[in-house]
């Protein structure tokens, strides 16, 4: 496998075959997770989706072996990140099912959600769905991920910039003053500061988990216009005409690169680095230290415990 130094820009082409791989992905049915899994096959490897409609998930699977044949190895295991429940059950099918995990992608999200909405389980709706369920689905695949030498991506956003540049402990629903761009920024933040967070246990524990954090930059995606506000919508629709708006396709790339390259530092954030970080070649990208407050983080991962009544043993 080709190392990342030597990529002045990574793209499919640096892959090499990933027959006998086998990598799950959140958020499949379109934007970059379809992407990563048309990439994927492409090379030989196994996938299998995961997703809140198995009516979307057929359509997916149908279309991909449509493109690349009925041998193509994609399935789809049914699965709402909004609801803890629907995750338990998936990560107990993915045990019983599929015994080799060498990545787990945390590509689905949902974002500018225009008023407060709470998922099943009681939690503002985008750090339920983009962190807890994540949480706990990383958590219960963790051994097997551990015995296959594999690794956890996650898919965060430049968004974690645009808030707080914490976690607000005490209004984590955002009860109080909710504002769409503010709770999203939450819930990505929560995710790199997550994801970091394992980065440490797992090194103090001697484990065989990588763990990398990514984002797809400014993408032509479905993800505005699954759960954002009309003007919201728009807005984006408007910007995808303009240069600052690649594909979803090139928006794939981070993860996959992620989930594939070796020579990839851990304790990065790793996107398009051309104007802005939002489009451009695929490298290591800015990462702002709050990011990575170990106090914080220690205690988002107690609460996230708590909230979810899910117990890692890392160790």
């Amino acid at each position: 496998m080709t190392t990342i130094d030597a990529l002045p820009g990574w793209t499919p082409d640096h892959l090499d075959s990933l027959e006998g791989k086998t990598y799950l992905i959140t958020g499949t049915t379109a934007g970059a997770g379809y992407e990563a899994t048309r990439i994927l096959l492409s090379k030989g490897a196994k996938v299998v989706m995961l997703n809140r409609s198995a009516e979307k998930s057929a359509d997916a699977v149908s279309r991909l072996k449509q493109e690349f044949g009925t041998d193509a190895d994609v399935s789809s295991v049914r699965m709402d990140l909004a609801d803890l429940a629907s995750v338990r059950a998936a990560g107990e099918e993915i045990l019983a099912t599929v015994p080799r995990i060498d990545a787990l992608i945390c590509n689905a999200a949902i974002a500018q959600v225009p008023s407060q909405k709470l998922t099943v389980d009681g939690f503002e709706s985008q750090l339920g769905t983009n962190h807890f369920g994540h949480f706990v689905l990383a958590g219960m695949l963790f051994d097997r991920i551990d015995e296959s030498h594999g690794r956890i991506v996650v898919v965060a956003s430049l968004g974690y910039m645009m808030g707080l540049k914490t976690i607000k402990f005490d209004d984590m629903n955002w009860d109080n003053d909710y504002n769409a761009n503010s709770a999203y920024s939450q819930s990505k933040l929560a995710q790199m500061m997550f994801a970091y967070e394992l980065q440490d246990r797992v090194k103090a524990a001697g484990k065989n988990v990588e763990v990398y954090v990514c984002h797809p930059g400014s993408s032509a995606t479905s993800l505005i216009k699954t759960s954002g506000s009309l003007a919201m919508r728009f807005t984006f629709y408007l910007m995808t005409l303009s240069p600052l708006v690649q594909s979803a396709e090139k928006g794939a790339y981070p993860e996959v690169m992620c989930a594939t390259a070796d020579g990839l530092e851990q304790r990065a954030l790793y996107g398009p680095t051309g104007r802005r970080e939002w489009v451009g070649p695929v490298g290591k990208g800015t990462l702002k230290p709050y990011a990575y407050d170990k106090a914080v983080m220690q205690q988002l991962w107690t609460r996230s415990e708590q909230a979810t009544g899910f117990h890692w043993n890392v160790a």
